[in-house]
């Protein structure tokens, strides 16, 4: 479970900012994501390649 506390003086509006990035910085949804259908594992290896095969692909293209 996820606390932010409000500081003195802070508007919601910022402590809501600071609560989502905790939320985003945990992984949560992704998880909750994944989790929602299973993928075999073969299928996620070669995702995960694939990605980061693009990766390199965009990084060597930046130089």
């Amino acid at each position: 479970m996820l606390i932010v506390e409000v500081k003195n003086g802070e508007t919601i509006d910022r402590a809501l900012r600071r609560y989502k990035r905790k939320f985003i910085s945990t992984g949560l949804l992704k998880e909750l994501r994944n989790r929602k259908d299973f993928k075999k594992k073969s299928v996620v290896k070669r995702h995960e390649k694939l990605a980061a095969v693009y990766k390199e692909k965009r990084r060597r293209e930046m130089e």
